[in-house]
């Protein structure tokens, strides 16, 4: 069998939450299938971490998808020009971008539809491509793969999909973020935050995150606790990040609110293990890959109560309405003053985050190109 596959978004250092579900799965599923045969379709000179294994043919097809006007040209007319010249039997999508002038078998990785909610979010054009595109590309496939039952009942119910078309694979956990020892916990607070402790924020920078809540809520945590605790905001700006910057301007406590900006795979695990809290209130979420390795780091969460971060929360986070400012507030207030409810929490992320691995989500996603294939 032949499987091309939509790698764009591996790049090296630069791995998202979509890079890394496509990092973490093919690496598993090339290694343990070596009688198939791997088209990795990149738009830019790639990295050879990313060839995997020796079934693995690299190919580097123009121009780079940095504008929605280039996604249409790299998905409409290049991909269908190299699914035929390699005789592809399938194509697999881990973005959910798909080709509407191919006749391949598709398979689409929807993560979530979070513009079909929240479309004044995203600049204009994103939007508009997103929702025109995508009720198409959920249609077109063949099969999808999403990552919660959330966002498997969002797509059903929103796209008209029926329901047995929706795999769900959930997203595994990043191992390497791992408790941490007080000593190095002491060195990364020195580093990062004058010594004191701190709450951390993990994600891009963008609305649906809702940052702005975020430094609002600790504004008001600061103003009701006599502390020296910081805010420590980790991930690059992205879009609309004007409120944002307005925000944090009119804060009362800004001096301790620490924007680190993209920090690599070995900072992030120190910074995450040496936190008092993961506070992740977005709107929004297909998933939530932060909360699960606050988890597995031994980190309480603070955690939006919508879409799908219940599902992936359970009873291991304390969770708040990430539309009220005095929930996210009372939330951070629980959190620095009873050390019995981080301990709890941090007790029942660890068994909570044991639903969660790549092992188990590369062999149901592998499951779900089978059935693409074959039926």
């Amino acid at each position: 069998m032949i499987i091309a596959v939509n790698t764009r978004l591996l790049l090296q250092g630069k791995l998202e939450g979509i890079g890394w579900f496509t990092r973490e799965t093919l690496s598993r599923i090339t290694s343990e299938h070596p009688e198939h045969r791997f088209i990795f379709i990149f738009d830019r000179p790639y990295a050879d971490e990313f060839i995997f294994s020796d079934n693995i043919t690299p190919v580097v097809v123009s121009p780079p998808t940095r504008h929605p006007f280039l996604w249409y040209i790299w998905f409409e007319l290049q991909i269908p020009r190299i699914l035929k010249k390699y005789k592809a039997d399938l194509f697999f999508s881990p973005d959910g971008y798909l080709s509407l002038s191919t006749k391949v078998r598709q398979l689409a990785a929807i993560h979530d539809i979070n513009f079909a909610h929240r479309p004044k979010d995203l600049p204009w054009l994103k939007a508009k491509y997103y929702n025109h595109f995508f009720p198409k590309f959920a249609r077109k496939a063949k099969r999808i793969v999403t990552v919660s039952y959330f966002s498997k009942e969002d797509i059903n119910r929103t796209y008209h999909i029926e329901d047995d078309k929706v795999d769900v694979v959930y997203n595994g956990v990043n191992t390497t973020y791992t408790p941490t020892t007080e000593e190095q916990n002491m060195q990364t607070k020195e580093v990062y935050s004058l010594g004191k402790d701190y709450f951390l924020f993990i994600g891009s920078l963008h609305p649906r995150k809702n940052i702005c809540g975020l430094l609002r809520a600790f504004d008001g945590f600061r103003t009701s606790v006599d502390t020296d605790m910081k805010l420590l905001i980790v991930g690059e700006s992205m879009f609309k990040t004007s409120d944002i910057e307005m925000t944090y301007e009119g804060m009362r406590y800004k001096q301790d609110v620490v924007f680190t900006g993209r920090l690599n795979n070995e900072e992030l695990h120190r910074v995450l293990g040496a936190s008092l809290a993961l506070t992740f209130v977005p709107y929004f979420e297909g998933f939530g890959i932060p909360v699960i390795e606050a988890m597995n780091a031994g980190v309480p969460v603070i955690c939006s109560n919508t879409t799908s971060l219940p599902e992936v929360g359970g009873n291991a986070v304390l969770y708040v309405d990430p539309f009220s400012l005095t929930q996210i507030k009372d939330a951070m207030i629980r959190i620095y003053q009873e050390k019995e409810l981080r301990d709890s929490l941090i007790e029942k992320g660890f068994r909570q985050r044991e639903k969660f691995s790549w092992d188990k989500t590369a062999e149901l996603l592998w499951g779900s190109i089978q059935i693409c294939v074959n039926t």
